[in-house]
């Protein structure tokens, strides 16, 4: 069959022209072809050179072509590109996971490697159920997990999280009777205007814990959050004391304490793990990580095991029920294993927080100072490290004068920081429980970031904004 000639179409629904693809691609446009990238740049097949805000997914955090990964790769291909965990186990794999239990301060054992983010949430709704099923308690079959939240694209990690669009299409096939939900941990949009930030984490709490009572307390396997929400509703952090008070209901009942740590985690927030630093430094019976994991060098994930599971599971079958045929390949674990030597040797972490606080200085001056065209609509910029949401919003007064005709302006935004020579992420529907209202820009720059590559990133960004207010003035 020959290749669909189909139709390169912007946000904007402006017309592009037409190149063949064999690809059903995720957006209504067909992305441009990346041939090279390098550090914080890439390179198009048009000859554009792109500034890469986004680490594509927050996933790049030692940048693009790094010497001392691509070197690592090189040489485990020469040693072992492949064998099946089911048969032989390998070095890189051994020697990662020793580092990951190692790094933890004692909050993990054991760890098992997937291929992803939505493997490893997978493989952690799996492993939790396995985990009461052998230590005697099989009827705890049920979750509990938030609103404006997401966990992976397959149907089970679906269910689990709760995004009215990003649902909608798979609705019918979802389980609603194994996974529940509570309300999300959003200050800036759903704290009363008479509560403080105590009174604010006491109603979420009494919340959890009337849902465990609902649904019978010994029902429940886990309660299970992103410590820093990323896709859904864009870099949204929980209240101080949020995490110790959902713990301990967790605690009162016997359930387990889960945190997808897929996009906020290894480091993005500035510290390896994001409940060190924006969770109160709560650590959970099961985390899932992935993306700063392997850094884009490889398709990996990791579900990080606390003593508690481990201790379960040694009292019993003492194996992991769940497997996939690339679980800790080699080429993966060794990608993985160089990059996180990279983040330690390179005292990257220090330079991720370093860098997004000037990161959050400079939006906050060129995007909310008395002199912006976008102070009107920049209704908040949040963050940490490598990790910054900007949401703008549209119900201001000034928002009369433009005219955004039905399109989501996240999206426009998108489309026009690309243009200009930046990739950011955009993403709407983030800011009301049904899914209508907010749009947001993900930025993720690599933890190696400079101050000069901040400076730019500002610029492009600051620039492509008040690029698409004009556009739309009436």
């Amino acid at each position: 069959m020959s290749p669909a000639l189909i139709s390169t179409v912007t946000p904007d629904s402006t017309p592009k022209g037409l190149r063949p693809t064999s690809i059903l691609h995720r957006t209504p446009w067909i992305p441009p072809i990346a041939v090279s990238a390098q550090g914080s740049y890439i390179q198009l097949e048009s000859g554009q050179k792109l500034l890469d805000g986004a680490g594509g997914a927050a996933v790049t955090c030692v940048g693009h072509g790094h010497p001392a990964v691509n070197q690592a790769l090189k040489d485990q291909i020469d040693r072992v590109s492949y064998v099946y965990n089911m048969q032989l186990s390998n070095e890189p794999a051994e020697e990662l996971a020793k580092l990951l239990t190692e790094t933890s301060n004692g909050a993990f054992e054991l760890c098992g490697f997937v291929s992803g983010g939505s493997e490893a949430m997978e493989g952690v709704i799996k492993l939790s159920r396995q985990y009461f099923h052998e230590t005697g308690q099989p009827q705890r079959n049920k979750f509990i997990a938030r609103q404006l939240s997401f966990h992976g694209n397959t149907v089970a990690t679906l269910s689990l999280a709760y995004h009215p669009t990003r649902r909608a299409p798979y609705a019918a096939i979802l389980d609603e009777e194994h996974f529940h939900h509570v309300s999300p941990a959003y200050a800036k949009r759903f704290q009363r205007p008479d509560e403080s930030e105590e009174d604010y984490v006491e109603r979420l709490r009494a919340e959890l814990e009337a849902k465990f009572l609902e649904l019978g307390p010994d029902t429940v396997i886990g309660f299970v959050a992103e410590t820093v929400v990323g896709a859904a509703s864009g870099v949204v952090a929980a209240p101080k004391g949020y995490f110790k008070a959902m713990k301990s209901v967790c605690d009162k009942y016997g359930a387990l304490f889960i945190l997808d740590e897929v996009m906020s985690g290894m480091g993005r927030m500035g510290t390896l793990h994001a409940w060190q630093s924006f969770g109160d430094g709560v650590a959970p019976d099961l985390q899932a990580v992935a993306k700063g994991l392997g850094g884009g060098y490889a398709a990996i994930g990791a579900v990080l095991m606390s003593k508690r599971i481990v201790a379960g599971l040694r009292g019993a079958s003492g194996l992991w029920k769940h497997g996939h045929t690339y679980q800790a390949n080699p080429l993966a674990c060794a990608a993985s294993l160089a990059v996180q030597k990279v983040i330690t040797s390179e005292n990257l972490l220090e330079n991720c927080r370093t860098q997004g606080a000037y990161l959050e200085k400079l939006l906050k001056v060129r995007l909310q100072g008395p002199n912006s065209p976008a102070a009107p609509f920049t209704f908040d910029i949040r963050g940490g490290g490598g990790f910054w949401g900007v949401e703008f919003d549209f119900d201001c007064p000034e928002a009369a004068t433009l005219d955004l005709r039905g399109q989501g302006f996240a999206l426009l935004l998108q489309a026009r920081a690309l243009e200009n020579g930046l990739v950011v992420m955009g993403f709407t529907g983030s800011a009301s429980l049904d899914g209508t209202k907010g749009d947001v820009i993900v930025l993720a720059p690599a933890y190696n970031i400079t101050s000069e590559e901040v400076e730019k990133l500002v610029q492009i960004f600051g620039d492509s904004v008040e690029g698409v207010l004009d556009a739309h003035r009436v």
